[in-house]
């Protein structure tokens, strides 16, 4: 059965982790500490790139230690009332057995957006008063908004490891797959991801799972990290997967979000899926997906989100019964993200209109953009006078005249009157 290798080969003991020696030190020695009693600093913030293994360090610790590790993902818990749920009442309390308890905050990066601020107070306040060790665990640990909880917090830093040192754990997990593999060849994968050590892993099951040999050839057009790239390992994973649960695990190594990885499959799943029978499954699995997406939006229940990943994976997956290849078919970046990129700058300026109807119609910004922005385009481009009036009592300026105008002629008149 498909198993991600950063899940099948993931480290068990500090000894198994790639590189940071000095940052795994510092850690242990302040999580031994507490041995003597609390310390000075009751977190320890560990920060730096992603997929270098800070949170594999922490669960091989605790392994180590023989320690229960309480472990979530701080974007999960984004109130206050979550944060303390989770963690007020386990940083207090021991463990029903007597062993000593870690408990872990990975990618606090999540909770640091204006409607978070309530969850990163509690973190703050657990912290202070925490009676076991916390480790919190973010990619940049000098986001301003971070300022308060990292005064609390002994830092340490995790820096991508040496390309030998990927290379070797490369090496290891190839003997335990019963691959023969050139050793520029791993070299070579390992150069190219940069010290992202779960990249270069997910590399190296592309490029490598079902083979038992894997020379340079096989590794020489890889390019370096580019999340295009890893995007169509995912892609073919997805689309050609012989199993739901090859295709949901699919994501795990995916280098980009769930809403992103959506857009994707939205976009290439018809020219994956030539049947039609299957191509009308796997659409309806996608808009089973959206739809629980937009409960998620409306509603800000993100256990939803696991119905999502189900649908927009396993369900695509499992919809190719009679689809057969056709010869090689290219991944294609999504016209609609495309399209929303071409046109940002084109809805910012709507939106900046839409907020100087609503000041002066006491109506929501939404509705002026929707409703009453088009009858005002019809009206600049045709009547100069009235829409000299409208721009002085709305108080809009140059740009939003030529936008409304459309066309720097109509707009030159306007102004002049």
């Amino acid at each position: 059965m498909y198993a991600a290798w950063t899940v099948k080969h993931k480290p068990k003991t500090l000894a198994e982790v790639v590189g940071n020696e000095e940052a795994i030190e510092k850690l242990g020695s302040w999580v031994k500490s507490w041995d003597k009693g609390v310390p000075k600093r009751r977190a320890v913030f560990l920060y730096g790139p992603p997929g270098i293994g800070k949170t594999v360090c922490v669960e091989a610790l605790a392994n180590d230690l023989n320690m229960e590790l309480v472990e979530r993902n701080a974007s999960d818990y984004r109130t206050e009332e979550a944060v303390q749920r989770f963690a007020g009442l386990a940083s207090q309390y021991g463990t029903l057995f007597g062993k000593k308890r870690l408990i872990l905050f990975d990618e606090l990066d999540g909770i640091t957006g204006r409607e978070d601020r309530g969850g990163v107070g509690a973190i703050t306040s657990i912290v202070k008063a925490a009676q076991c060790p916390i480790v919190l665990i973010a990619n940049n640990a000098y986001d301003p908004k971070l300022t308060t909880l990292r005064f609390y917090c002994q830092l340490i830093e995790f820096k991508k490891p040496p390309a030998g040192e990927v290379m070797k754990h490369l090496s290891k997990i190839c003997k335990s797959e019963g691959i023969a593999a050139d050793e520029a060849a791993l070299k070579f994968v390992a150069q190219r991801s940069e010290g992202d050590v779960r990249s270069a892993v997910n590399d190296l099951q592309a490029l490598a799972q079902g083979k038992t040999s894997l020379a340079y050839e096989d590794v020489s057009w890889l390019a370096y990290r580019d999340r295009k790239e890893a995007i169509f390992n995912v892609m073919r994973l997805i689309f050609y997967g012989k199993s739901a649960d090859a295709a949901k695990r699919a994501l795990d190594m995916a280098d980009v979000d769930a809403d992103m990885l959506f857009e994707w499959i939205y976009e290439n799943l018809p020219s994956h899926l030539n049947e039609p029978s299957d191509l009308a499954n796997g659409m309806d699995s996608l808009a089973i997906a959206d739809l629980y997406r937009g409960r998620i939006r409306a509603s800000q229940d993100w256990t939803l989100l696991r119905y999502v990943i189900d649908f927009m994976t396993a369900g695509v997956a499992m919809a190719r019964e009679k689809s057969t290849p056709s010869g090689f078919v290219p991944f294609r970046f999504p016209t609609r993200i495309r399209m929303l990129s071409k046109t940002r700058s084109e809805r910012q300026l709507q939106g900046q209109i839409g907020l100087k109807i609503k000041r002066r119609c006491h109506i929501s910004a939404n509705r002026a953009t929707k409703e009453i922005l088009p009858y005002l385009r019809i009206i600049f481009e045709s009547n100069a006078e009235m829409a000299a009036g409208l721009t002085k009592w709305l108080d809009l300026d140059e740009a939003m005249i030529e936008y409304l105008a459309g066309g720097k002629r109509q707009t030159k008149q306007i102004i002049k009157i």
